[in-house]
């Protein structure tokens, strides 16, 4: 079964990463200043007691450094 929804949100997502050259970071910083030019508000949720710090490098784990196999170059 056809999710036409699910099928135009990866359309789009597509059609903007091939704007962005295919660069995935170039796509997401495209993306923020998109977001902050809405002058919309956006949401910066608190981390909640007991929850791991995350780093701003796609959801990476502070605690792992640069030698880590997780972390993208």
């Amino acid at each position: 079964m056809a999710n036409l929804i699910l099928e135009d949100l990866h359309a789009t997502r597509e059609k903007l990463l091939n704007e962005a050259g295919g660069d995935l970071h170039r796509y997401v910083e495209e993306a923020r200043k998109r977001a902050l030019a809405s002058g919309r508000a956006i949401a910066h949720p608190t981390r909640r007691e007991g929850q791991p710090k995350i780093s701003p490098n796609f959801n990476v784990p502070a605690s792992e450094g640069p030698s880590s196999p997780h972390r993208n170059p």
